[in-house]
């Protein structure tokens, strides 16, 4: 008997097994749909039990790589030319190196400086020095006649305070010096 219940209860854990993926099926959650769309693109709506999420994105961005796969810092999307240059470089040393080891190391500084200024400017970020300086020089030349009158009318300020302290000088020892004794009006013969 006892033999005969524990068979009925195996079995019926097994049924419940059975059942409860069955019960489930039946009782699905509804259907997400995530979208991104572009600029000013219609969101589709939702059809039935589906639920229908949209994340909207610039129309600049519509046919780009990812941001997540741009932006990789991981060594394996470094591109094979840098890593072809960096051995090139690596224990480099000696003539035409551009380096403090070995004899005449200085030598290939500059060949570096050149090749440096050409990948520079291959860039499309050189600077044009004559024009910066063209623009700094017009900048202070647009000021100068105003600054040197403002300098001008600053020395004459100076001056005349100079000149009005000397003067209060020479008034201040003059009155302070009793007055010179006058000659004797001479007799007539």
């Amino acid at each position: 008997m006892i033999r005969s219940s524990l068979t009925g209860l195996v079995a019926l854990a097994a049924l419940s097994t059975f059942a409860a993926p069955a019960a489930a099926q039946e009782a699905a959650e509804p259907k997400v749909n995530q979208l991104i769309v572009y600029g000013d693109d219609k969101c589709p709506e939702s059809q039935g039990d589906e639920i229908v999420v949209c994340a909207r994105k610039a129309e600049s961005e519509r046919y780009r790589i990812p941001s997540i796969l741009r932006e990789s810092t991981s060594p394996q999307n470094e591109a094979w030319t840098n890593k072809v240059l960096a051995y090139e470089t690596v224990g480099r040393g000696g003539i035409q190196s551009c380096s403090p080891v070995g004899p005449g190391g200085w030598t290939g500084c500059s060949s570096k400086l050149i090749r440096d200024a050409y990948a520079e400017k291959a860039t499309g970020k050189d600077v044009r020095m004559a024009e910066l300086i063209n623009a700094e020089r017009a900048k202070r030349l647009s000021t100068i006649d105003a600054d040197a009158a403002e300098t001008q009318k600053r020395v004459e300020a100076a001056e005349k305070e100079y000149l009005a302290r000397q003067q209060a000088l020479e008034n201040a020892e003059d009155a302070s010096k009793p007055p010179l004794p006058q000659p004797a009006p001479a007799k007539k013969p």
